[in-house]
């Protein structure tokens, strides 16, 4: 059996892989791909805390705090995975800027810990020959200023803390023994259990919905992505034996102005709550890209990653929220 773990299957990324790999129809998997996970793949889902997911059943749950160098060698020398899918990290870009040193304990730190922890494993995985690491970072690695699409041969070019702490994770898995694949990715969305956590779609609808007046930048341009799609790549990565970095995103770039008159649109609510405002009347604490799209090409060609409409997207959205009604 190959053993898969997931870090940070509380959350939203981490949770829809779990799902995915349990055969979750939102997730897009070619048919022959469902029956060998089925057949061949043990899930190991690890989270600090509890376990959230209201599935209980068809995989192994640890607690894990990966910042806790000794916690993450104990549960991976127990475990001994073969694919490590590493969605954990601290994402709010603003709170990054103001808690630098959580931000770089749950973004660095927390890498070399697993890094660490899987070149410690008896061979052949210290060697690199069996052990793989699927490691998720953002397009906020990039500067914003190309004005048009990212591949993967652009050079990055962080422009506040959050990015810095990413692409320095990303340092540490190139830099590692093992076999790795990263994965980078643009605005995740989508609904998770309990519907607990924000997100773009949910921000905007749900303040729309109470008829509060919203701020929405008019001069910044992103692909976002539907949480399945991304599961979808990092399952296909993990399967497939992917190695480099991806680019693995929605397939359609927007400003976020236009994906919040989209959000009001389909579920019919009103525009006139949606103030447009420029990144200069924001001022964020931390300044953000101002174009981030990517090119999806690599993605689609060796993963047979297939990414659905941002309309698509939201239908599967207004789907899963249906109990929370």
């Amino acid at each position: 059996m190959k053993k898969i773990l997931i870090t940070g299957s509380n959350g939203l990324l981490g949770q829809k892989v779990v799902y995915g790999l349990l055969g979750d129809s939102f997730c897009l998997l070619p048919d022959d791909l469902r029956k060998q996970i089925k057949g061949e793949v043990q899930i190991i889902a690890t989270a600090k805390g509890e376990n959230r997911l209201n599935r209980k059943d068809g995989y192994i749950y640890e607690s894990l705090d990966i910042t806790n160098k000794a916690e993450v060698e104990k549960v991976f020398s127990k475990c001994k995975p073969d694919v490590v899918i590493n969605t954990a990290a601290m994402t709010n870009v603003d709170a990054c800027e103001t808690k630098r040193e959580e931000c770089w304990l749950a973004n660095v730190t927390a890498v070399q810990n697993i890094v660490d922890a899987l070149t410690k494993l008896p061979s052949p995985v210290g060697e690199g020959s069996g052990v793989r690491l699927i490691h998720i970072s953002t397009d906020f690695v990039f500067d914003g200023m190309k004005g048009a699409p990212y591949d993967e041969n652009d050079k990055p070019n962080p422009l506040h803390y959050y990015a810095l702490s990413k692409l320095e994770g990303e340092k540490i898995v190139m830099k590692s023994k093992l076999k790795w694949a990263i994965l980078r990715t643009i605005i995740v969305y989508g609904v998770v259990d309990g519907n607990t956590r924000s997100n773009l779609v949910l921000w905007v609808k749900n303040n729309l919905e109470k008829k509060q007046k919203i701020n929405v930048i008019n001069d910044q341009y992103r692909a976002p992505t539907l949480s399945e799609d991304l599961a979808q790549g990092c399952i296909l990565a993990a399967m497939k034996g992917a190695e480099g970095i991806y680019h693995v995103s929605g397939k359609e770039t927007f400003s976020i102005l236009d994906l919040a008159y989209q959000i009001a649109d389909f579920w019919k609510l009103d525009r006139s709550f949606i103030n447009p405002v420029s990144s200069e009347q924001l001022n964020q604490p931390a300044k953000r890209p101002p174009y981030t799209g990517f090119i999806i090409d690599k993605a689609k060609r060796e993963l047979e990653y297939h990414p659905r409409s941002f309309t698509e997207g939201l239908k599967i959205v207004d789907e899963q929220l249906k109990p929370y009604n």
